[in-house]
């Protein structure tokens, strides 16, 4: 370790690191040593103590985790949050949603993306994977608060060839941008929505240009067996035959892949994911959930989303941690399944991989971006601590998040955000509300129809 002055020291905190089979494990009475954004080391307290640092934390009662990872969101439909409830999902999309998409500006869309990053920065989120409009927007509030991101610019075949390609001008246009911490992605909406040929072009231009595709397929069990009764096959036989499998693919939802699915995941060509975000699942009342037990089991990792806060009503990845694990439990009969631990796996490691960052962020070690979040485990809905893994999962809240630091940045300290200007946001997005969710124009960006 270096005796030059440090950028950033946080001292006394718990660690969740993880072991060489990549097992969760905490590292008390520890220190994280960040130099020009990367974990130089992680060590004792006790190893810091005189070290130099131009910013230091001392996190006592608190725990370093790595950086939440919000696998599939839709940031600015924060600004439609609580617009359509208790609905269908065709209904929820063709009465209400749709037509209101139709009247989204680039302001719409920065002041929603702008909400949305101050509300996962104050929920320990560090990174988010979005498939929206007006994405080169969305790229530039990333660059100006702080995050970090997976984006792709969304696209219909019924806007024709062009939809296509501006999704291929932002995606090679902006990655690497903002220093490094955007990425991008193709992202076609769903099989429902593009055609098959749509979806073959971009399968070749994926490969064409090395770039993951990110997309809604299988959402739900409506889906898959619509697909059958019309086309013999499922949402997941129509990536394959497009040869999406064949990207790397970050699958949105996923609650409707069958046990007919999992050979052809299991042998893709490329890194295949699937996000799974269950508060929607519950609030549209579908039958099923993503099958994460006979994904993990085929090595296909499965990283935690909200979708975005129209349907789910909020961005708290911390609540989609804790209703993985509860869900699971339901779903499979097994009390011992999913576990606290491996919950914290899918929230940290496994979300990491899901949006291709695995190699960079997602766990706290030397070499990795300093993507660290602050637990304060002080408050008494988190006392006594008995678990420390089930009390991060299913007692500790978003809220408890004190601090969040992104490529060693600090974006909020003491549940202060540095970054964004909240109430500046929302009294401009309230002033644009009416014209937004205006509906009588009668128009609807596209039809939902599995």
């Amino acid at each position: 370790m270096s005796a030059s002055p440090a950028d950033l020291v946080v001292t006394g905190c718990t660690v969740l690191v993880h072991d060489e089979e990549e097992r969760i494990a905490f590292r008390e009475d520890a220190a994280i040593v960040v130099r020009e954004g990367v974990i130089e080391a992680v060590t004792g307290a006790a190893d810091v103590a005189g070290l130099a640092a131009v910013e230091r934390i001392e996190a006592r009662g608190q725990v370093a985790m790595p950086g939440l990872v919000n696998c599939h969101t839709h940031a600015p439909m924060v600004a439609l949050r609580g617009l359509a409830e208790d609905l269908p999902t065709e209904e929820w999309l063709n009465d209400v949603v749709w037509p209101v998409e139709s009247n989204l500006t680039e302001q719409d869309v920065a002041l929603g993306a702008r909400l949305a990053c101050a509300e996962m920065i104050r929920g320990g989120v560090t990174c988010f994977a979005d498939h929206y409009f007006h994405m080169d927007v969305v790229a530039d509030v990333v660059a100006e608060c702080g995050m970090r991101a997976h984006l792709g610019e969304a696209y219909f075949s019924s806007q024709g060839p062009q939809g296509r390609e501006r999704s291929l001008e932002f995606a090679l246009g902006h990655r690497g941008a903002a220093g490094g911490r955007i990425t991008t992605a193709l992202a076609p909406h769903a099989p429902y929505t593009v055609t098959d040929a749509d979806l073959a072009a971009t399968a070749e231009l994926a490969r064409s240009h090395g770039l993951p595709v990110h997309l809604h397929a299988a959402e739900n069990r409506d889906q898959t067996d619509t697909s059958l009764a019309r086309h013999g096959v499922t949402p997941v036989e129509v990536l394959d035959r497009t040869g999406l499998l064949d990207t790397d693919l970050l699958i949105a939802h996923g609650t409707g892949i069958v046990e007919r699915d999992l050979p052809l995941l299991a042998r893709t060509g490329g890194r295949t994911a699937v996000a799974t975000a269950p508060r929607g699942y519950l609030k549209f009342a579908w039958p099923d959930t993503t099958p994460v037990r006979a994904l993990r089991a085929i090595g296909v990792p499965v990283g935690l989303a909200t979708d975005g806060a129209a349907s789910n009503n909020s961005l708290d990845v911390w609540e989609s941690m804790a209703l993985t694990s509860l869900i699971q439990k339901s779903t499979e009969g097994d009390p011992r399944w999913l576990t606290s631990r491996q919950a914290l796996h899918h929230a940290t490691l496994q979300s990491a991989r899901a949006v291709g960052l695995g190699a960079r962020v997602g766990s706290l070690a030397p070499g990795l971006r300093a993507d660290i979040i602050l637990v304060d485990l002080t408050g008494p809905h988190t006392q006594p601590v008995h678990d420390l893994a089930a009390t991060l999962v299913h007692s500790a809240r978003s809220a408890d998040v004190r601090t969040t630091v992104v490529d060693g940045r600090v974006l909020m300290r003491d549940r202060e955000l540095l970054t964004l200007d909240v109430p500046a946001v929302v009294r401009e997005l309230g002033d644009r509300l009416p014209g937004l969710v205006d509906r009588s124009h009668g128009r609807r960006i596209q039809e939902y129809d599995t």
